[in-house]
């Protein structure tokens, strides 16, 4: 890339990407819930394909949603799997109710924190328990 940007050209670029997706740093609760919708569609459209060319705007659609999240919706300090482990026990769960990201193996690590979870299993696991699939990341 040109270290050089020529902003004249990048504006009119930004201002058509902007108005066609509601794409900046998120403001108010609306604007949060049309963000938290577009990564969900993003990642029904990405699907398990963690080399899909859209992989980079979940990446900037996530990080608008966890700021947002951060400033508005506090939450104490937890991982993916802090969370993981909490929605598992207000459930009644054990790890073989969860055969949507692995075998009961595959789970194990990664609740043991020796397996990190795939863009299919937070998608998966968004939709089992209904919340924000930036619970897991």
């Amino acid at each position: 890339m040109n270290a050089r940007i020529q902003i004249n050209h990048l504006l009119p670029a930004w201002e058509t990407f902007r108005s066609a997706t509601d794409i900046a740093p998120i403001r108010d609760e609306a604007h949060y819930q049309r963000m938290v919708a577009m990564l969900e569609a993003l990642l029904d459209d990405v699907g398990s394909n963690e080399n899909h060319p859209a992989m980079g705007l979940v990446d900037i659609v996530g990080d608008l949603i966890e700021d947002y999240e951060a400033a508005h919706h506090p939450l104490p300090a937890t991982t993916g799997v802090q969370a993981l482990k909490f929605l598992v026990e207000q459930h009644g769960l054990k790890q073989s109710d969860l055969q949507e990201i692995g075998s009961q193996g595959v789970v194990s690590e990664i609740l043991a924190g020796k397996r990190n979870l795939n863009i299919r299993q937070v998608r998966a696991l968004s939709e089992r328990f209904g919340v924000s699939p930036a619970t897991f990341v």
